[in-house]
């Protein structure tokens, strides 16, 4: 029997980030597969009758091919407890992704080699750097006709500002792809093409030292492209440095083909040895460590009719220090309330295992009746502090919203509210007027399309959407020293509340904040506010 300690020691955390289309959920699944999690990996964009992803549980998800919410996976490899948090690609649900990087102790940058470093690639790499976290980088699709190796590289230098230390290195791309040299080994690993949904078949592995077996393997041309790159990559790269990579100063990297699973268990070995257990995390009252502290957790993501049979909602927690057991009674800090975790419980997508027991590094989910926001902590209840809030992300997209059939007004107020609740959408009621006017921001244009086909699907209600010219929007920060009904704005500024009665501003143009903020002296606007 392992104690408790032990336990929290093999746990690894990781959340995986890309572009969409560079091929993450099918990294994931291979992951799974390897750790037996799953026994076929589906395809997300395959044919009708293909099995969706394992991690894009919504309905939505499966029509669109995409990730719209963050997934929490769970599985054992190798002696390692692995939790995978595996985000939205697309830049419309950024803040989701940052949401699930607060819970993450790492995380694993997917890259499309034929594409190099992206637009969203870039943004999310921001949001990493912003929480100062290792980053561990898998070129992916090597089975197809790739980049330059060295501008590769050198793109994610320069677009991410961060240093590189390649861990192996590609022998040719596309139908010339033959395999990694493998830095370490000095040896070279050569490439079986597998069945899709299969793990990898027997692996052919020559020291770079005997020529004559490599140049046999490879052929005269590619083995002497090879031979010259390695001298190339051992005078110029960065050497290893485990210090500046858990610092989030420099990027291991790895290449191969998620689709054809080559390289997929190279990375995860490799990955499981340079991360880290567990990280302290920073709470009000100082820094909590996992192993030398009782049960604390935060909430970092809620998500209502996950179970459709049962519409309920769920809250996730990332458990940051000692262990849970599902009879203790813990401390809800922000509603002062000791009480019991109903249904505490691992899901893998849409499948849900309930638990008896977790530890520092996991995630769980707990059955919330409507009591949790994200970012709540959770403790002990003789103790009592707050880990650090999540920011809310200003959005950039403004729309009214009006349901078809004035009839279904409970359930509209009750789906909208609930999905606000998980941070997808903010809702905002003009100032002075109840929930007859609700309007909705978003970070990205798509949530607009999730809402809409989210309040049908799943409350049965119809919306219309229009939308408004507003692009910015303020917290009033100091609003107990401001009467907003006095406030002196522009013509294009617009007072609103949100849902707990904060005051705000939204403004078409950017110059008019500034000429707000002269025209009422002491008024203090702030871009984001914190749960």
């Amino acid at each position: 029997m392992r104690n408790y300690t032990e336990e929290i020691n093999r746990r690894r955390t990781f959340a995986i980030i890309s572009h969409p289309d560079a091929g993450k959920t099918t990294l994931t699944e291979k992951f799974l597969l390897y750790g037996g999690a799953i026994n076929l990996a589906g395809s997300v964009k395959g044919k009708a009758t293909a099995r969706h992803a394992v991690s894009d549980w919504m309905e939505i998800e499966k029509e669109r091919g995409i990730s719209v919410t963050s997934s929490v996976l769970q599985f054992e490899y190798d002696g390692y407890c692995i939790n995978i948090l595996d985000t939205p690609g697309h830049q419309d649900f950024s803040e989701d992704t940052y949401r699930t990087l607060m819970a993450a102790d790492s995380a694993v940058m997917v890259i499309d080699a034929s594409k190099g470093v992206e637009a969203q690639t870039r943004k999310l790499f921001k949001v990493c750097g912003m929480r100062g976290i290792p980053i561990f980088t898998f070129i992916n699709k090597l089975d197809r006709d790739a980049n330059d190796t060295f501008e590769l590289l050198d793109d994610i230098e320069k677009e991410l500002g961060i240093a590189t230390c390649p861990v192996n290195w590609p022998i040719g791309s596309g139908k010339a792809f033959q395999g990694v040299y493998d830095r370490e080994k000095k040896c070279v690993i050569a490439y079986s093409d597998t069945e899709k949904g299969t793990k990898e078949g027997k692996t052919t592995e020559v020291p770079v030292e005997d020529e004559a077996h490599l140049r046999s393997l490879l052929g005269e041309e590619a083995a002497d492209k090879l031979l010259g790159e390695i001298e190339l990559l051992d005078g110029a790269s960065a050497e290893f440095d485990l210090e500046a990579v858990r610092a989030g100063k420099l990027t291991p990297v790895c290449f191969g083909s998620a689709l054809t699973n080559f390289g997929v268990e190279i990375f995860l070995q490799h990955f499981l040895h340079m991360t880290t257990m567990p990280l302290p995390r920073k709470a009000d009252i100082g820094i909590i460590e996992p192993t030398e502290h009782d049960f604390s957790a935060f909430v970092f993501k809620i998500q209502a009719n996950m179970n459709k049979a049962h519409r309920d909602r769920i809250a996730f927690m990332r458990i940051c220090s000692g262990k849970f057991d599902a009879s203790m009674e813990v401390h809800h800090v922000q509603g002062n309330k000791v009480m019991r975790l109903s249904q505490p419980q691992q899901i893998m997508a849409d499948e849900r295992k309930i638990l008896a027991e977790a530890y520092a590094g996991d995630i769980i989910g707990v059955f919330d009746p409507g009591i949790f926001s994200i970012g709540d902590t959770l403790c002990m209840p003789k103790e009592k502090f707050c880990y650090e809030g999540i920011p809310t992300f200003a959005p950039e997209h403004f729309a009214r919203v009006k349901q078809v059939d004035t009839m279904k007004r409970k359930q509209f107020v009750k789906g909208i509210e609930q999905i606000a609740q998980e941070g997808a959408i903010q809702i905002f009621q003009e100032f002075n007027t109840g929930m007859e006017e609700i309007i909705v921001g978003v970070v990205g244009v798509l949530q607009f399309d999730v809402l809409k086909y989210r309040l049908e699907n799943e409350y049965n209600v119809e919306i219309r959407l229009e939308n408004l010219p507003y692009e910015h929007i303020r917290w009033i920060e100091n609003k107990e020293e401001v009467d907003l009904a006095k406030l002196t704005g522009t013509s294009d500024m617009k007072k609103v509340k949100d849902m707990k009665g904060n005051p705000l501003l939204l403004f078409v143009n950017s110059w008019s904040i500034g000429m707000t903020l002269d025209r009422n002296p002491g008024l203090k606007l702030a871009e984001f506010s914190r749960n």
